[in-house]
């Protein structure tokens, strides 16, 4: 009789083990759902305000040259103030392509070696 209780009692463990088990991978999955959703929204938030900052950026860069041309006009005409923002404009350009250049060329170099 003792050996009966004994084997009901490890079973129902056995079953109370399983089920805790199983509640807790359910809630585990379910904590790892909201995580991902939370990550999710923020590298969405994130990404959305990065296109606004960089357009921001891109409208400054072109709101200073305006200024520029128009800082200029009275000392060189408006055709040689628009050639002198525009001529600097691109050597600005090729300077920095150059640097950026020249950062890949010694990456490919630390990368081979």
């Amino acid at each position: 009789m003792h050996s009966e209780e004994q084997d009901e009692s490890v079973r129902g463990t056995f079953t109370r083990l399983y089920a805790d088990g199983r509640a807790y991978a359910e809630a585990e999955v379910a904590r790892q759902k909201l995580r991902a959703a939370i990550v999710g929204a923020g590298v969405r938030d994130a990404a959305i305000l990065a296109v606004v900052a960089a357009m921001l950026v891109f409208a400054a860069i072109v709101a200073g040259l305006v200024g520029a041309v128009l800082a200029l006009a009275p000392l060189l005409g408006t055709g040689w103030a628009t050639g002198a923002v525009f001529g600097g404009t691109l050597i600005v350009a090729l300077l920095l392509l150059l640097i950026a250049k020249g950062r890949i060329d010694r990456m490919k170099k630390a990368v081979r070696a």
